[in-house]
């Protein structure tokens, strides 16, 4: 029997993704997050981890804050913009966070698809297209802080 979607601890964690605003694209897999996905790769974890345990960037500081993030996706062209609206010829990463009272800490990324959609990998579960990038907001991924693009 088919699983319904979204599963509840994915439901719980992003409450304003549904069924007709999302649809999963892959199986479940630990082999990358969605740090990695967002910048195009598939095949392994990327994060800041100060033991160096997961890739992250040669150059961006390990540290957990939304300025490495930047920097992380700078590396793959990427650059600061205003808003997630589609552009054509322009692919776009929504840097998500949650704010603290130290300040913002970074959660996820989506990457936008050349439709407008959006797509996200969830944590070890599967990637995800996703209608509205705020489909993902929630006490899990908190919301966007940035949005950053590059040529197609």
């Amino acid at each position: 029997m088919p699983r319904s979607w979204p599963r509840p601890e994915i439901a719980r964690d992003l409450p304003y993704l549904t069924a007709d605003n999302s649809r999963p694209t892959s199986k479940e897999t630990k082999t990358y997050n969605c740090i990695a996905w967002a910048a195009g790769e598939n095949y392994r974890n990327w994060w800041p981890d100060p033991l160096g345990v997961g890739y992250w960037p040669l150059g961006v500081p390990r540290e957990l804050s939304i300025g490495a993030f930047v920097q992380a996706y700078e590396t793959k062209g990427f650059r600061l913009c205003i808003g997630g609206t589609l552009e054509v010829g322009i692919e776009k990463v929504a840097i998500y966070g949650k704010r603290t009272i130290d300040g913002t800490i970074p959660t996820h990324a989506a990457l936008q698809l050349p439709s407008g959609n959006w797509t996200s990998k969830l944590g070890r579960f599967e990637d995800i297209e996703h209608a509205d990038i705020d489909a993902v907001n929630g006490p899990c991924y908190g919301s966007v802080v940035y949005y950053m693009s590059r040529s197609r």
